[in-house]
């Protein structure tokens, strides 16, 4: 049996950043039932003159609504804590990145909850789920996407789409996450934007990205490139946003040993790609 690495043990406990996530979703739920039962109320006695069962039938519909609702919350939320697979948890994250996330936004607001709380805490619960799929991909199709303002801010060498011309002064992290590429064979690619970044996904085409950022880029990220599995780490600032930012190199092992087939890596023959992207 594969030791379970780090990043899955720690996985299934529940941060802060996840608890921010499912109580701005359980403040949803709860102002959800209030709507409804308001639409249920006012127009009651008007339905009354309509049909006497009419109130009883909206309030069958809104019921079921309510609790169709929770249903997903709780298995969200199971899915969460337990870290498995559960039932229909694989819709869940499509849910969550298209639907919950703007609307935990907005409630975040409502909350005094800033908007990099809420990322966090949706990246946290993205990569929860991602997590409890289990997914596996061969080096050539895991990719390690990172952002530009990584390189040392006085390099002159371009890295952006390939990191082929980097000279690995050992200045910044792009010298540590090379030797990870080679290591495990997966490619590596930097991206100066979300353009840039989906047009590299579209050529190299992986099963699954690891993927480093700041709340924003990464949120941005998760969204576009779903349903394509994407891990998010997100990136430290010693110096403030976008200037000679740093990445925790052993979580982003820690998430090549988890998604990688066992034994791939050692297997895999073939340098990672270092060409730069057609254009």
């Amino acid at each position: 049996m594969d030791e379970t690495p780090k990043i899955i043990n720690g996985g299934n406990s529940l941060k802060p950043q996840k608890r921010i996530f499912l109580g701005l979703l359980t403040v949803t739920v709860c102002l959800f039932t209030i709507i409804l039962g308001v639409f249920w109320y006012v127009p009651y006695m008007g339905l009354t003159t309509l049909h006497p069962r009419l109130p009883l039938i909206l309030g069958v519909v809104f019921t079921a609504l309510l609790l169709l609702v929770c249903g997903v919350v709780v298995i969200l939320a199971l899915t969460v804590v337990l870290g498995r697979d559960l039932f229909f948890s694989r819709r869940l994250r499509g849910i969550v990145i298209k639907l919950l996330l703007p609307l935990m936004s907005s409630v975040g607001k409502l909350c005094g909850v800033s908007q990099d709380q809420v990322r966090r805490s949706f990246i946290e619960i993205n990569n929860q789920l991602v997590l409890a799929q289990h997914p596996r991909a061969t080096p050539d199709k895991l990719l390690l996407l990172m952002p530009h303002c990584l390189q040392f801010h006085e390099c002159q060498f371009r890295i952006t789409g390939s990191t082929v011309h980097c000279k690995r002064c050992g200045k910044c992290p792009i010298t540590g996450l090379m030797e990870l590429s080679e290591k495990y064979g997966v490619g590596l690619a930097v991206a100066t934007g979300g353009t840039l970044a989906r047009r590299i996904v579209v050529e190299r085409r992986p099963h699954l990205i690891i993927a480093v950022a700041c709340e924003r880029d990464l949120s941005s990220g998760i969204q576009d490139s779903y349903p394509l599995p994407v891990f998010g780490v997100v990136n430290q600032r010693p110096h403030g946003p976008c200037y000679d930012t740093m990445v925790d190199l052993e979580k982003v092992e820690e998430a090549l040993k988890t998604f990688l087939v066992p034994g791939a890596a050692s297997q895999s023959q073939e340098p990672p790609s270092t060409t730069p992207p057609e254009g």
